[in-house]
């Protein structure tokens, strides 16, 4: 298991207006360093409700770190940030919030295990309690209480996000409506996170696309055909008599 997938990365709830901000930036041709500075500027008088106040620098800086994803991603994952970011160009801002998943899915793993472990039970049940996703989270990660703080804060970062509602008792959540991602470039994208958030790096077609980490979205029906031809990233091995399995080049 490589270092991406032993760190957990998830230290306070993630605003999605921070997400927008950080690939506007991207867009308008500014330099990483010119970005990390703008977002110590930025984040240094935000609170996490959203508002304004002084911010620890320790606090600040790992939203930095998060935003780091977009702006100055690990080295294997250039390539498909650079995808993420042309898209980006040509889908309006209120439109990114796949993107910004994705990116974030791919980049830090825990996201990724705690979106699927609540999608999971999301497929179960009507609305999912904070317990719940911490009690599955620790049969992976160990009972530690870094696990469950970071846990609620990637929770509370999906319902920030419109990912999640809170329910009407304390510490649970509701699903909210769906969105639809009918960009199948954007499809593929967000499947390709997902075999970057895998440590072995590939998953069936029909898995990946019911991915229960993908609980907010529907994604549209492909072939591995048509991944294979829209992506030079992603390789597709057939076995059985319809089962196409996608995985990373190189994998």
């Amino acid at each position: 298991m490589g270092k991406r997938h032993e760190k957990l990365g998830i230290k306070q709830t993630l605003q999605k207006h921070w997400m927008d901000f950080t690939v506007q930036m991207m867009l308008a041709g500014m330099s990483k360093e010119e970005i990390r500075a703008e977002l110590d500027n930025f984040l240094a008088t935000q609170k996490q409700s959203g508002g304004t106040g002084e911010r620890g620098e320790k606090t600040y800086g790992i939203a930095v770190s998060l935003l780091a994803s977009w702006f100055s991603p690990d080295h294997e994952l250039i390539a498909f940030r650079d995808d993420a970011l042309s898209l980006a160009k040509k889908l309006p801002a209120n439109e990114w919030f796949p993107l910004h998943w994705a990116i974030i899915a791919a980049s830090y793993p825990f996201w990724f295990n705690v979106a699927k472990q609540t999608g999971r039970l999301l497929n179960l049940q009507d609305q999912v309690a904070q317990l719940q996703v911490f009690n599955r989270l620790k049969e992976q990660y160990g009972d530690r209480e870094t696990v469950a703080r970071n846990a609620r804060y990637t929770v509370r970062s999906f319902v920030a996000w419109g990912a999640l509602k809170d329910a009407e008792a304390r510490g649970c959540y509701k699903k909210s409506a769906s969105v639809s991602v009918v960009d199948t470039d954007l499809a593929i994208l967000m499947l390709e996170s997902v075999l970057h958030a895998t440590p072995d790096a590939k998953g069936a077609l029909g898995l990946l696309l019911n991915n229960p980490a993908f609980f907010p979205f529907q994604l549209p029906a492909m072939t591995g055909d048509f991944i294979s031809q829209r992506s030079n990233r992603i390789d597709v091995v057939r076995y059985g008599l319809d089962d196409e399995l996608l995985k990373l080049n190189g994998q």
